[in-house]
C-alpha cells in the first residue's frame, strides 16, 4: 500500500486517482509539506513532464486546423534552427561538424528526434549550462531568458545527431512551445488556456500557481527543492517551460487524460489522438532509448507507449498511465523527485492501478 510511504515519512503526502468508465476513486494522504497543513484533493502540484503531452496536444490542434504541417521544415517559424549543423561524430568536438542532411520538422520535435536533448557529451552539456538554457535536469531553477533569446542561444549549438536519427529527451518540448507561440502569434499559456484548459475545465493548470495556499512543497529526498512560501511558481516565468513547467491538480490532469481516452472530445480529432498515442520510433531507436524509456517501450507525442498502455512521469514525483483496452486511467501525484524514490515505491507505483 502506498499509504505506508506517507506513514513512514518517505513522502510528505500523495494523491492517487484511478478511474474506469463512470467510476473514479481518489485517495488523499499526508500533507502539503512535511511540516505543513493537510493535503486536499485540489492541492497544487508541479507536474513537471506531464507538461509534455499537454503541449504535444496543443501542437496537434494546429495540425488538425492545417495551421501546422508535420513534415514542413520549421525554418520559417524557427529561423534559429534553419540550416543546422551536426557533429561529425556524436562524441566529437563541438567545432567538427557537417551540414544536416535535411531540415528539422514539427514531427521531429514531437518525437524528440530533432537531434538535441539530454546528452552524456561533456562539452555539449557544459555549453548548454553556459548558455543558461536549462534543458537538462529538473525545472528548478528556471532559465532567466525570454523565448526569442532562448531560441537564439539554442541555435548556436550543433546537433548531436541528424534530424530523425535518434530519440533524445527532451529539448524537443522546449522548442515546440516556442513554435506554438509563434504559429499562433500569442503566448503559449494563452493558447493552452483557450484551447485545452478552459474547454476541459482545467481551472488550476498553468505556469503560475493559481492559489499559493494550495501549493505543495517539492523535495529532493528530504531536502526542500522548491518551498511553497517562496516558490518560483508564484511568479510568471520569463520562458514558459513547455517541457516541465506546469502546475496542476489531480482532477485537472484527469480531465486531460479522459479527453485523450475519449478520442479527443472536441479538443482534438480522433486521428490526432491516435497518432499521439502510437509508438513513432523505429526498432533501433527504441533499443537505443531503452535505458531511459524501459524495455519494449516506445514514444508517441509527449508520452511513452508500451505494454498496452500510454502515459508518462514527471520528474518531481508524478506518474500517469492509461490502458485503452479497459479504459483505466491511473494518476499518482507526490512531491518527492522520482530519482530519490526507494525501489519498492517505484515498483508499487508502477503497478497497473493503485
Amino acid at each position: 500500500m502506498l499509504s505506508e510511504y506517507v506513514d513512514t515519512g518517505v513522502l510528505p503526502g500523495l494523491i492517487s486517482l484511478v478511474s474506469r468508465g463512470d467510476e473514479t476513486r481518489v485517495d488523499v494522504l499526508g500533507k502539503l509539506a512535511f511540516d505543513g497543513p493537510e493535503l486536499q484533493r485540489d492541492s497544487l502540484f508541479r507536474v513537471a513532464s506531464f507538461t509534455k503531452p499537454i503541449v504535444a496536444a496543443a501542437a496537434m490542434i494546429l495540425v488538425d486546423e492545417l495551421r501546422l504541417s508535420m513534415d514542413t521544415p520549421v525554418d520559417d517559424l524557427l529561423p534559429e534552427l534553419a540550416h543546422p549543423v551536426v557533429l561529425r561524430q556524436p562524441d566529437g568536438p563541438l567545432d567538427d561538424t557537417v551540414p544536416a542532411e535535411r531540415p528539422i520538422t514539427p514531427r521531429d520535435l514531437l518525437t524528440f528526434r530533432h537531434g538535441l536533448g539530454e546528452s552524456d557529451h561533456p562539452a555539449l552539456r557544459e555549453r548548454e549550462q553556459e548558455l543558461e538554457l536549462r534543458t537538462f535536469g529538473p525545472p528548478v531553477p528556471r532559465t532567466p531568458l525570454e523565448p526569442d533569446e532562448w531560441m537564439r542561444r539554442l541555435g548556436t549549438l550543433p546537433l548531436q545527431f541528424q534530424p530523425g536519427e535518434r530519440w533524445m529527451y527532451s529539448t524537443g518540448s522546449h522548442v515546440l512551445g516556442v513554435l506554438i507561440a509563434r504559429a499562433t502569434r500569442e503566448p503559449l499559456e494563452t493558447f493552452l488556456r483557450e484551447r485545452i484548459f478552459e474547454p476541459l475545465g482545467m481551472r488550476d493548470t498553468g505556469f503560475t500557481a493559481s492559489d499559493p495556499a494550495r501549493l505543495t512543497t517539492a523535495y529532493l529526498g528530504e531536502d526542500v527543492l522548491d518551498a511553497a512560501a517562496d516558490s518560483q511558481w508564484l511568479e510568471p516565468p520569463s520562458f514558459p517551460d513547455a517541457s516541465g513547467g506546469l502546475i496542476s491538480t489531480v482532477d485537472d490532469f484527469h480531465a486531460f487524460a479522459r479527453m485523450l481516452l475519449a478520442g479527443g472530445a472536441g479538443v482534438l480529432s480522433p486521428a490526432a489522438v491516435a497518432e499521439m498515442t502510437t509508438d513513432q520510433l523505429t526498432t533501433a531507436q527504441r533499443t537505443a532509448a531503452a535505458d531511459f524509456l524501459g524495455p519494449d517501450t516506445g514514444w508517441g507525442y509527449g508520452l511513452s507507449v508500451g505494454g498496452g498502455r500510454y502515459g508518462w512521469a514527471g520528474g518531481l514525483g508524478t506518474l500517469w498511465s492509461t490502458t485503452p483496452a479497459d479504459g483505466t486511467i491511473s494518476i499518482l501525484l507526490t512531491q518527492r523527485a522520482l530519482w530519490t524514490w526507494p525501489e519498492a515505491l517505484f515498483a508499487e507505483a508502477n503497478a497497473p492501478a493503485w
